[in-house]
């Protein structure tokens, strides 16, 4: 009998079956019934006819999923000479719309493009301004009349993205967004794909090749082993992941597609509870229908298309043994430039040159570089003396993760303890601070503002991040709209108060200039005006919402002053206290309706602490300016650079407690 080597037994043990004893149904309900969310889930082994499903034709929100069927209809109208694929279209600012993609934020207005990179772009890394070229071309409603000519009448596109003013179906884009669908119609799509009937054989190997270069690997290639052959769409919003593709296992084609909706879980990390949903049930299906005993030489091969972890140690192998080194990108995607440096090992190895990695040529490669650094000998690593730090002083402030830290006294503002208070650090949404101080000011100088209507501009509405959910056209007064700011920490809203008073603010400078003249960065220079007459020597706002721009930083002792001369109007004490808040807003065409804001600062929901602002981005991490009240005395604290949302409030609290007892000596 052959020697089966580790890569082989890795895969082996990777696609053996679970138990026989259970079902996919036993498998795949605990998981769907744990997640807190609405799920549609439905699975089907596309040889056997084997399948699963739940709650599978009820409809869902699609996000980005939604652009599988306008791909579709892109190649329907391609081969009915409608449109023509290789159309060059020419960037226009006005095209660029914010979420994921590439052409918005690197490619200047005028660059080029053919129609069929705009659908590559729009199916790989979910290009947001690419799928409006798209639909611009095909029609808004040809993509559904399609769809129910192919019997799935639940898969609609409602409107372009973030063109709500677009919408052909106002109702559903209130209940679903940009598109709805269900989980057995995408199926239904998928099973017509591989079986080649959607268009042609050709055009739907074509859309195969674009769902099998899908970068987000977040949600079903994440637990899938490593080279395993997925074509795919992804889909996410705040609420709402989803995923549908087939998955080439080693038993077979499987089509999945899970939707969710109203997740708890609507954090935009790798580890949301949605993207877990979607990995765990792929990689159950997988071993489902992969036959116990499968071996490595009867799995999918290595080959373009591939994706994970192998990869990036099949690329970094690659530019360490090839010389001259081909200087791969170490990004885990089996791409024409991996494949070609594959060709020239096996022709430098006398291999038969396929650029599939096969055995042989593992064989040739010898032991993977698997990590950035090489990884030292076994002998070496174990010869090492590790040195150890002294052992915790039981004196001074506890231990804390975050990045800077600074403590004040709450009534005169006198900074009393800090670390690396002083550094320059990213802040995230506490710049709100600065942009609700100056509407307050005006406020107190002018109570009739608040009473003034604000009426929300697509501008506005379009600003990514957090979001008070006002939609553009949709009117509310500047009383409201600082609850809207300050709770969910609305990027919108300050975008909205910006254009709002930026007009009415003097420029020192008196400059007539364009740029100048917009009431946005009128808004931005009197923040930064004010941080300097507050003493705030080293903060500079870029943006009046905190979204990560290259200088927009400040400190921890800059943001206790600020968050101190903010405390002293009792408008704004009143926001940064405030739990929860209900608006009702009207729009232009005559509709009403009301939203809940909550403040996301946990800390309210204890008795003695005071506002006043969370932030987090990637940059900056999780941030919090607080006051707490005890007795007679009040504390002023900011921590910046926490490692995660919950972390933030346990840096607070434990700070809290210390500098309490210091107080007290």
């Amino acid at each position: 009998m052959r020697t089966t080597t580790k890569l082989s037994l890795l895969w082996l043990f990777l696609a053996a079956a679970p138990s026989t004893a259970q079902d996919l149904k036993g498998l795949l309900a605990p998981l769907i019934n744990r997640h807190r969310g609405e799920v549609s889930v439905a699975v089907k082994h596309l040889a056997t006819g084997q399948s699963f499903s739940h709650r599978a034709d009820q409809p869902m929100p699609t996000a980005s999923l939604i652009k599988l069927p306008i791909m579709i209809e892109a190649y329907r109208q391609a081969e009915a000479g409608t449109i023509d694929l290789d159309l060059t279209i020419t960037l226009a600012q006005a095209d660029k719309v914010p979420g994921s993609g590439v052409l918005t934020p690197h490619f200047s207005a005028g660059t080029q493009l053919s129609l069929r990179d705009a659908v590559h772009l729009m199916m790989t890394v979910s290009d947001n301004t690419a799928t409006n070229l798209v639909i611009d071309r095909i029609g808004l409603r040809a993509t559904t009349d399609t769809m129910e000519r192919m019997g799935c009448a639940n898969t609609k596109l409602h409107s372009k993205l973030f063109r709500r003013g677009t919408s052909i179906f106002p109702e559903r884009s209130k209940q679903f967004g940009i598109g709805s669908t269900t989980a057995n119609e995408i199926l239904t799509l998928l099973e017509k794909l591989h079986a080649s009937k959607v268009v042609s054989k050709k055009a739907s190997e074509a859309m195969l090749g674009h769902m099998l270069a899908c970068t987000d690997k977040d949600k079903f290639p994440r637990f899938l082993p490593p080279g395993t052959k997925l074509a795919h769409k992804t889909g996410s919003v705040s609420s709402v992941r989803c995923d549908g593709g087939i998955i080439y296992a080693p038993g077979g084609a499987v089509a999945v597609c899970v939707l969710t909706k109203n997740n708890r879980d609507q954090r935009w990390v790798r580890d949301n509870a949605g993207n877990r949903l979607c990995a765990r049930i792929a990689i159950t299906a997988y071993r489902h229908f992969s036959p116990k005993g499968v071996m490595t030489s009867n799995a999918a091969p290595l080959d373009m298309g591939a994706s994970g972890r192998l990869v990036e140690g099949l690329q970094r192998t690659l530019n360490a043994r090839l010389d001259p080194s081909p200087n791969l990108d170490v990004d885990g995607d089996f791409g024409t430039a991996t494949q070609k440096a594959v060709i020239e090992l096996q022709q430098k190895r006398k291999l038969k040159a396929t650029g599939i990695v096969d055995a042989d040529t593992w064989k040739a490669l010898g032991a993977l570089v698997m990590t950035a650094k090489p990884v030292p000998p076994p002998g070496v690593v174990n010869a090492q003396t590790l040195e150890t730090a002294q052992a915790d002083s039981l004196d001074g402030p506890p231990v804390v993760t975050c990045k800077a830290w600074a403590i004040a006294d709450g009534k005169t503002g006198k900074p009393l303890w800090g670390k690396n208070e002083a550094q320059r650090l990213d802040v995230a949404s506490t710049t709100k601070i600065m942009t609700a101080y100056i509407v307050c000011e005006l406020a107190r100088k002018n109570p009739a503002v608040l009473d003034e209507v604000v009426t929300f501009s697509e501008r506005a509405d379009q600003t990514p991040g957090s979001t008070s959910g006002v939609r553009a056209g949709e009117k509310l007064t500047v009383r409201e709209l600082l609850y809207g700011l300050l709770l969910p920490s609305g990027n919108d809203a300050s975008v909205a108060l910006a254009e709002h008073f930026g007009g009415r603010l003097k420029l020192a400078t008196g400059s007539t200039d364009a740029k100048e003249q917009d009431p946005m960065h009128r808004f931005i220079a009197k923040m930064n005006s004010v941080a300097r007459e507050l003493g705030m020597k080293r903060t500079t706002y870029h943006n009046t919402h905190g979204l990560t721009a290259r200088g927009h930083q400040s400190t921890a002792d800059d943001l206790l002053r600020l968050a101190h001369t903010a405390l002293q109007s009792s408008l704004f004490s009143k926001y940064v206290s405030t739990r929860q808040r209900g608006c009702r807003l009207v729009a232009a065409a005559g509709y009403q309706r009301d939203v809940v804001w909550r403040n996301t600062n946990q800390l309210l929901a204890i008795d003695g602490y005071i506002g006043v602002k969370t932030g987090t981005t990637r940059a900056a991490g999780a941030c919090l300016v607080s006051g707490c009240a005890r007795g007679g005395d009040k504390l002023l604290m900011v921590v910046l650079g926490s490692v995660g949302s919950a972390t933030r409030y346990a840096d607070s609290r434990n700070l809290y407690r210390w500098a309490w007892l210091q107080r007290q000596r």
